[in-house]
């Protein structure tokens, strides 16, 4: 059953979705292929831009530089298959250590039923970036702090595989900005504790609880310390606290937005949501605060943000699936009509057989032959479309971006964000990009100004001149590129359907113009493409 919840997101990636495609479905790998490219070139993490030609030299928070490094020199010597493999791997391991806990205090049927529905509901964000390390981290640690009742010092009170948590937790803050849901996790623990002394406990368990909660403490406050080992020290969490602050990101990127409800990722989101609850009525009434208490925060947090619906089905699924199995053994024994109560008990018995039957200690040989197989798919000659490695040229400007490379043009060019990143992966060092998915970096006001030139706002002709932009790369359904089709002082020079490429009547002309012109016999066709929303 471990074997099936490791090879569960690899059936859904390569079987369901689109595989590669979906993995490289954001712009942001590729500028993080090329930092980690540039760290180990230089040895060291830059603090300076080293991507745009708008906001050069400018100061720089590369938060995810352990990422960057291990995927840039995966990159390096592997290719970007090797890129897709190890966040498939990632995935997996995810998914495999959700399901040995949940199964901890539940059947293996209703575990690998959970499990088959958290994957389900953060399948959203399955793009090969650092987050998918918070979704494992979330995990390892949720599992450790789940397991610390039987393993207690004595004096102190703090579970000794906890120690552990800090040096992972120093790991974790150089991967991924989400390090703070791993203190957030062990402060709840540490709250459920000192929750106990609201209830009418005796003396002893008063000080085991009081000792428990100070060692959960002590724990957090190691990880919160171990935070400050990175780079930039304590500027990086003034960073993040600042940029998580801001009400124009909140407000203007669509993964901070609240989740469209109306998506496939929701109707799972749903599910864990109400079993999460009902798991959360019942440990309240035992006295168990820790899953009711995450439950208040992070189902606020899923609602508020789409970002956070991830992190909330890793959480739900193991108490959703506890309170799954205490209620299927329940059943047989309410006053139901016999052929019901017939087939609860054959469900009953055929459950416990699966239990047996995965109960005991095993090579993980499955595993290891399915990732084997996915490697041997990823490097094929002839790969499936799903197993090509590859940004899918249906989402992004590939064949518009090599007729830039073949005349000549490397930097200079306005486009979007989300295709920012795509063209720092393919045209770095030899050129610099207008913007990219670093909106950290680029700060409100630059964004706000490039939001509105990218919607045709009044002022978007004095944007673009203010930064010398004589050539722009755009989707067909963007608004600027409406506005750019009206204006006579810019021409539409190549239109393959996934982009459009204008160039300023001031410019000299590029070699494919006059190319384009004859071909299109004076008149344009527009032919717009589904695509993904942009970031910003």
């Amino acid at each position: 059953m471990t074997d099936a919840a490791f090879a569960m997101p690899l059936v859904f990636l390569f079987c369901g979705m689109q595989g590669a495609h979906t993995l490289l479905g954001d712009g942001d790998t590729g500028w993080h292929l090329r930092t980690g490219e540039w760290i180990l070139a230089h040895g060291r993490v830059p603090d300076r831009d080293i991507f745009s030609f708008t906001r050069s030299g400018q100061p720089w928070f590369a938060w995810e530089w352990l990422w960057d490094v291990v995927f840039g020199w995966l990159h390096v010597h592997a290719g970007m298959a090797a890129v897709v493999l190890a966040s498939s791997l990632v995935l997996a391991l995810t998914f495999a250590l959700l399901f040995r806990m949940a199964r901890r205090s539940s059947d293996a049927l209703v575990a690998l039923a959970l499990t088959l529905a958290a994957a389900a509901g953060s399948a959203g964000h399955w793009l090969a970036r650092p987050h998918l390390f918070t979704m494992l981290f979330t995990v390892i640690f949720y599992s450790m702090l789940d397991r610390s009742g039987a393993d207690t010092g004595r004096e102190s009170g703090v579970p000794r595989r906890l120690w552990l948590l800090p040096p992972l937790m120093v790991v974790w803050t150089n991967l991924h900005g989400g390090f703070f849901v791993g203190i957030l996790l062990i402060a709840a623990y540490a709250a459920g504790q000192f929750g106990v002394l609201l209830g009418e406990t005796g003396a002893g368990g008063r000080r085991q609880a009081l000792r428990r909660g100070r060692g959960y403490l002590l724990v957090a406050a190691a990880c919160g310390a171990a935070t400050f080992v990175n780079p930039y020290g304590y500027r990086l969490h003034a960073h993040i606290f600042a940029y998580l602050a801001d009400g124009f990101y909140r407000g203007n990127i669509m993964e901070f937005q609240s989740l469209n409800f109306q998506s496939g990722q929701a109707r799972y989101f749903e599910i864990l949501l109400a079993a999460g609850a009902a798991a959360a009525f019942v440990r309240l009434r035992r006295g168990r605060l820790v899953w009711p208490l995450l439950f208040a925060v992070w189902a606020h947090l899923a609602l508020y943000s789409a970002r956070n619906v991830e992190i909330f089905v890793l959480l739900a699924a193991p108490p959703a699936a506890e309170m799954v199995s205490e209620g299927l053994r329940r059943l047989p024994g309410l006053r139901l009509a016999g052929w019901l109560r017939r087939g609860l008990e054959g469900l009953a018995f055929f459950t416990q057989e699966w239990n047996a039957c995965d109960g005991g200690p095993r090579w993980h040989a499955s595993s290891a032959v399915a990732m084997l197989a996915l490697a041997a798919l990823l490097y094929a000659p002839r790969s499936p479309a799903a197993c090509r490695a590859a940004y899918d040229p249906k989402t992004f400007p590939v064949a518009a971006a090599g007729q830039l490379e073949k005349a000549g043009l490397f930097g200079g060019v306005f486009t979007e964000d989300l295709w920012g990143g795509y063209l720092i992966y393919r045209e770095y060092p030899r050129g610099r990009v207008f913007i990219d998915g670093r909106s950290d970096f680029y700060g409100p006001e630059f964004a706000g100004k490039y939001i509105k030139a990218m919607g045709a706002q009044a002022g978007w002709e004095g944007y673009l001149k203010r930064y010398g932009v004589e050539t722009v790369l755009l989707p067909p359904d963007a608004p600027l590129a409406g506005a750019l089709r009206q204006c006579g002082a810019w021409h539409l020079i190549y239109d393959d359907g996934v982009a459009l490429i204008f160039r300023s009547a001031r410019a000299a002309p590029l070699p494919f113009e006059q190319a384009f012109a004859n071909s299109s016999g004076g008149g344009i066709q527009c032919v717009t493409m589904p695509r993904k929303d942009h970031r910003l």
